[in-house]
C-alpha cells in the first residue's frame, strides 16, 4: 500500500464492539479484574489504556516498527529513552540537537553520572574518535533544529554496529511520512508528536518507536515507572491529527520548497538552510534517505535587529515557539528553541543572530511569499 493509505489505515482503528470508525476514548484510570489470580491486559492506566494503546500501535505502524510508546511531551519521550542509560555510561550526540535535548544532556544526566560528547555528525571521523569504552549510544537529529544539518543515517548506523552501540534518531522535523530511520537501521526513533504528527498546535505529545524487543522492554519500564504517559483525550486528538499527515506534509513541503527558492534569490537574505535546495550541505545524502526537503526552513537576515524588523512586519505567520502546524510559525531560535545555549554554543552550532526558523503551514504559498517580500523590503 502507498504511504497515503498507510497513514489512514494506521490512524483509523475501528472499535471491535460497536464498529465505530474512531477510536473510543476510554476515560478510566483503573480496570475491573474478574479473576483473583490472573489479571487482564489492562489494570491501571499508567501501565496501559485502550485508547493510548491504539495510538501507540498507530505511531509504531507509521515508523515501520513493532513497539510504540506515547508520552506526555516530546521531551518526556526523549528523556525516557535517555533514562535507559546508567551511571558510568556515555552517549555521543550530534552537536546540532534541539535545545531541550541539550538541556537534559548538560544539566540533568550528569547528576546521575551519565556523560555525553557533542560532535558534528557530518564528520564521521570525529564521531568515531568520540567513541569511548563506556559509550553506549549515538544520537542523531536529522534534519536538525534549526540549521537543518543533515546526518548520513546509514553511515552512523554502520559506525554504531561496528562498535556494538545503539542508535537513536529524532525524526520530528520530517515525520514518518517523509523519513523512516528504522528502515535505515536505527534502533530507536523519537518524536515530538506535538509537531507534524498531531499537526494542529492543540496538544503536547511524544512518541518512541523501536523494533528491538529488549529496548522496548526498557522503554516501557521507564514509561510505566516514571509515568509521563499521554492522556487519552490527547491520544484521541493525536490520532485525528495523524489522519491528515500525508496531505499536510505534502502540501507544506511543496510550499517550503518554493519559499526556500524565493529566499535563496533575495538580496536581503544572507543564507537559506533547507535540505530541498541543491546548495544545501548534505543535499545528496538527504535525497537518499528522505522523500522531500520537509516543511521547515531557516534563513538569515544578517542581524538580530533585522530579524526583529522582519518578524514584526509579517502579518500571516504566527511568531511563536513550536512548528509542524497547519498555521505557518516563525521563530527566533537564539531566544526560543535554543535559548539554553550561550553565545559561543550558538555560534558553534551555526545559529547566528539573524537566523529565523520558518515552519510552513497550509496557507497559500503566494500569500506567504508576498508577506515575506513586504517584510524583507523594510530591512
Amino acid at each position: 500500500m502507498s504511504d497515503w493509505t498507510n497513514v489512514i489505515q494506521a490512524a483509523t482503528i475501528h472499535d471491535p464492539l460497536s464498529g465505530a470508525v474512531n477510536t473510543p476514548i476510554q476515560l478510566s484510570s483503573t480496570f475491573n479484574q474478574t479473576d483473583f489470580d490472573h489479571f487482564g491486559h489492562f489494570d491501571y492506566a499508567r501501565s496501559g489504556n485502550p485508547t493510548r494503546e491504539s495510538g501507540e500501535k498507530a505511531v509504531a505502524a507509521l515508523e515501520h516498527g513493532k513497539y510504540g510508546y506515547l508520552f506526555s511531551t516530546g521531551m518526556a519521550a526523549i528523556s525516557s529513552v535517555l533514562f535507559t542509560l546508567s551511571a558510568g555510561d556515555d552517549i555521543v550526540v550530534s552537536k546540532h540537537v534541539y535545545g531541550g535535548t541539550f538541556r537534559i544532556l548538560s544539566d540533568i544526566l550528569p547528576r546521575w553520572g551519565i556523560t555525553h560528547t557533542l560532535v558534528d555528525f557530518g564528520d564521521l571521523d570525529a564521531v568515531k574518535a568520540a567513541i569511548k569504552p563506556e559509550t553506549k549510544a549515538l544520537y542523531i537529529e536529522t534534519p536538525s533544529n534549526p540549521v537543518l544539518k543533515i546526518t548520513d543515517i546509514r553511515a552512523i548506523v554502520a559506525i554504531a554496529k561496528d562498535n556494538d552501540l545503539i542508535t537513536i534518531a529524532d525524526n520530528t522535523f520530517l515525520s514518518p511520512f517523509l523519513q523512516n530511520p528504522l528502515d535505515l537501521g536505527v534502533d530507536i526513533v523519537v518524536h515530538s508528536a506535538t509537531k507534524f504528527l498531531a499537526g494542529h498546535s492543540d496538544i503536547l505529545a511524544g512518541a518512541v518507536v523501536t523494533n528491538n524487543s529488549d529496548l522496548a522492554d526498557k522503554i516501557y519500564f521507564i514509561q510505566n515507572a516514571v509515568g509521563a504517559t499521554l492522556g487519552v483525550l490527547d491520544t484521541w486528538l493525536l490520532l485525528r491529527g495523524i489522519k491528515t499527515l500525508g496531505v499536510r506534509m505534502t502540501q507544506s513541503s511543496q510550499s517550503a520548497q518554493k519559499i526556500a527558492q524565493y529566499l535563496e534569490g533575495h538580496d536581503k537574505v544572507a543564507r537559506v538552510l533547507y535540505p530541498g535546495l541543491a546548495t544545501h550541505e548534505g543535499y545528496t545524502i538527504h535525497q537518499s534517505q528522505s522523500k522531500s526537503g520537509g516543511a521547515v526552513l531557516s534563513f538569515d537576515v544578517g542581524s538580530a535587529d533585522n530579524a526583529k524588523v522582519v518578524v514584526e512586519a509579517l502579518t500571516i505567520p504566527i511568531f511563536s515557539v513550536s512548528l509542524g502546524a497547519v498555521e505557518t510559525i516563525i521563530s527566533y531560535p537564539p531566544k526560543m528553541s535554543h535559548a539554553e545555549l550561550n553565545v559561543e554554543e550558538l555560534k558553534d552550532t551555526g545559529i547566528t543572530p539573524g537566523l529565523l526558523r520558518f515552519s510552513v503551514g497550509l496557507e497559500d504559498v503566494n500569500d506567504l511569499i508576498a508577506d515575506l517580500e513586504q517584510a524583507l523590503a523594510l530591512i
